[in-house]
């Protein structure tokens, strides 16, 4: 199967191949997929190698990698909530969390077109201690930020997309979904005992349908309309602009990173 590389800011991947199906995702530039199928009229479907989530989109959208491409190399992520990247020596603005590939003299070359980027990059992180502090610093530059069913940027993001990408610029790759990421790191059985950077779920008596990070043991920063800061209890969130219980805790996880040697439990 071919390969192929997202070339706008954020690429719109959609549950089925036409733009009146909903947006369940967004590929965000430099993010590598597997071409799984190709649909006339300028569709394909891709599986992200970064979390393995398919969906459809437009051809334009993917560039298909030539021999020039950078294989099996590790990319950096783009630090500042919005970055320039100079295509062709034109500017393009991508959102924090893109893919920035390794690349001769800062100029990465792929489908015959240059890609130029000299912005901010996220930092490696090791300790735990550090990567809690990141996870609250990168979170907290995201408030206010409109919710946006399937986004993954400042300019429009979901509860799982936010936590993902947020986790991401952290070192931690977490899946798309918020019952994917239900699924892994440590349960935490009190909310007492959790730390900033822990996850919270929440249910609907049937499944997990939303997920967000905790400050504290009594405050989360999720994406609830916007991106936003709550109380939250035993029981769950309430809502601080009226008072009233929104979501309904199901349980929190501590991703592994977060409980390695030196983490401060």
């Amino acid at each position: 199967m071919k390969q192929g590389m997202a070339v706008m800011p954020a690429v719109p991947v959609r549950k089925k191949p036409h733009h009146k199906y909903e947006m369940v995702n967004q590929l965000l530039f430099g993010e590598k997929v597997t071409i799984l199928s190709v649909k006339k009229k300028g569709w394909y479907k891709v599986k992200s190698l970064y979390d393995g989530y398919k969906g459809w989109v437009t051809r334009h959208m993917i560039l298909e990698e030539g021999k020039e491409t950078p294989k099996n190399a590790r990319p950096e992520l783009a630090g500042a909530l919005l970055n320039t990247l100079l295509v062709d020596g034109l500017p393009m603005h991508i959102p924090m969390g893109s893919f920035i590939w390794p690349a001769e003299n800062g100029v990465m070359v792929t489908g015959g077109r240059e890609y130029h980027y000299t912005g901010t990059l996220a930092e490696d992180i090791g300790e735990p201690a550090a990567i809690r502090a990141a996870i609250e610093q990168y979170a907290r530059q995201w408030l206010n930020a409109p919710y946006l069913w399937g986004g993954k940027t400042i300019l429009g993001v979901d509860c799982s997309g936010f936590a993902q990408t947020i986790f991401k610029m952290a070192g931690i790759p977490l899946l798309r979904d918020a019952w994917q990421q239900a699924q892994h790191g440590a349960v935490i059985k009190n909310l007492q005992d959790a730390q900033p950077g822990d996850l919270a779920f929440f249910d609907d008596q049937e499944e997990i349908v939303h997920v967000g990070i905790l400050l504290g043991p009594d405050q989360i920063i999720h994406a609830s309309g916007c991106v936003r800061i709550d109380t939250i209890d035993k029981k769950g969130i309430v809502n601080g602009d009226t008072g009233k219980r929104t979501h309904r805790l199901k349980l929190i996880k501590r991703m592994p990173q977060l409980t390695a040697t030196g983490a401060r439990d």
